[in-house]
């Protein structure tokens, strides 16, 4: 997905004397190793900073994270599964006029897809005109039939969006993926604001930077948009997985920001057709549900037989229309890395535009040609399984070995609809506090989107970070980190 850095020495004056510039673009310094201009602030307080006090934050930042339980879950580690939210000091700064591209390219981006669910489960006009092959849709494991001809309130598909953003080398933004089932991390952005602002607060009071605390009622003015009209005053619960779930801890977060009830599956019964939520007073209804859990384990009698995650009846009590679900069933299709390639066309196809934000270059291992390519070239490529998120079910080519690249080989060719190719780009870098000294470390962008009456996009979002040095993938599963994201006013 990234280059990593060659260790090396820098031309830049202490403490960035391990700060080497490499062809990725930085967005601290230009290529005149000088400071951006939104950056300069930031730069001239760290060359005033001694190491040993910006150590002294970062610790502060991590007991703070520590104390408030902060947390995520690692599967499969032998290190145990609960680990501290891993947290960089330094912030990453985005200035006014490159938000209002991405704003304005997320609007756009999810408009499209919003349009595209409608049609595809309805009357499927893109599919007729070849734009999206029939076939690449109808092989999609996330295309729930159940969903034909059924319309969704609002005809609003999509409610929650996580789009992954890169910075390429030309200093451009690019969709790198989308996630629309259900999308995490942005509890760990808000987190990452309110600790900053505890152990750096004159820096951050020292830019103007746009405020994100907010986010917690506009998703729930959003999500109580969605009920049916004449609800004064909709009952909104957010559905768990359970203690056991990775974003947990995000789940529970979100619902104390709303103030709304967070619920199991168990806690949820269906009768005739209503969903309604166990209290100790008896019987409430249920009007939205926020579900952090994927379709095949809302409805044991409906998909999974199985799950013990969900609750039995609730499919046809949404099609019934007397419960809403965001995001709505189906929504998967567009969370295809395959379906991803087509993201331009589709944008084309029903907005008429050009897409303001590109898509990086997409190999679709079900064509022959391109599939020939990428098996010739797997050493230079990033392999994706369509399906996966969290960094799992991938190769980086530049970073693997012959026997990797063998077993990824076996795997195309059993199953090349599961795969795509990307070509391994130079994301950007940004200054990260690691190690006792400030180094470049890769960083991606996932801004967070609310569709409800509007288009709310929360100025800033998760910057994810490669702590580890020659790290390929971000996520914290695979041993990344984030930090604070200032969105400036101007």
């Amino acid at each position: 997905m990234l280059l990593s850095d060659t260790p090396g020495s820098s031309t830049l004056p202490p403490p960035f004397s391990h700060y080497p510039l490499d062809g990725a673009y930085d967005e601290m310094f230009g290529a005149n190793s000088k400071p951006h201009p939104a950056y300069k602030k930031l730069y001239y307080r760290l060359l005033e900073m001694p190491l040993e006090t910006l150590q002294q934050r970062q610790l502060a930042a991590d007991v703070t994270l520590m104390n408030q339980g902060i947390t995520f879950t690692v599967y499969g580690s032998s290190e145990g599964t609960e680990r501290v939210w891993p947290y960089d000091l330094l912030p990453r700064i985005i200035t006014a006029e490159e938000w209002e591209t991405i704003e304005k390219g997320l609007t756009q981006r999810i408009t499209a897809l919003d349009l595209f669910l409608k049609d595809i489960y309805h009357d499927e006009r893109i599919l007729s005109d070849g734009v999206v092959p029939r076939w690449l849709v109808y092989s999609c494991r996330h295309m729930r039939r159940e969903m034909r001809g059924f319309r969704v309130p609002h005809d609003r598909y999509i409610t929650i969006i996580g789009s992954d953003l890169v910075r390429l080398p030309d200093g451009q933004f690019a969709v790198l993926e989308d996630n629309l089932r259900v999308p995490s991390g942005v509890s760990y952005m808000l987190t990452n604001r309110e600790v900053m602002k505890r152990v750096l607060p004159s820096l951050i009071d020292s830019y103007g930077v746009r405020p994100i605390s907010h986010y917690g009622q506009v998703l729930l003015n959003t999500l109580q948009s969605l009920a049916p009209s004449g609800y004064n005053k909709p009952s909104v619960v957010l559905l768990t997985p359970g203690v056991y779930n990775s974003a947990y801890f995000e789940h529970t977060f979100l619902a104390r920001q709303m103030g709304i009830e967070l619920v199991e599956g168990r806690d949820l019964i269906v009768h005739d057709n209503v969903v309604y939520m166990r209290t100790t007073g008896g019987l409430r209804r249920v009007d939205v549900i926020y579900r952090r859990i994927d379709d095949d384990y809302l409805d044991p009698l409906a998909f999974n037989v199985r799950s013990n995650l969900g609750v039995p009846g609730l499919l046809n009590a949404y099609r019934a229309g007397n419960v809403v679900l965001a995001n709505a069933i189906g929504t998967g299709v567009a969370d295809d890395k395959a379906i991803y390639a087509y993201v331009p066309a589709i944008i084309r196809y029903y907005l008429q535009e050009e897409p303001i934000l590109p898509n990086v270059e997409t190999h679709l291992l079900s064509d022959e040609s391109q599939r020939r390519y990428v098996l010739e070239n797997l050493d230079s490529l990033v392999v994706k399984a369509v399906g996966e998120s969290g960094g799992y079910g991938m190769l980086i080519g530049p970073y693997s070995t012959a026997a990797q690249r063998e077993e990824f080989r076996q795997r195309i060719l059993a199953e090349p609809r599961n795969y795509i190719a990307q070509p391994t780009l130079a994301l950007s870098h940004a200054p990260c506090f690691t190690e006792g000294q400030i180094e470049p470390r890769h960083v991606d962008l996932r801004p967070f989107i609310l569709y409800g009456d509007d288009i709310t996009i929360i100025p800033g979002g998760l910057t994810r970070v490669a702590l580890k040095r020659g790290s390929l993938v971000v996520n914290s599963s695979q041993g990344g980190g984030s930090k604070d994201t200032w969105v400036l006013d101007r």
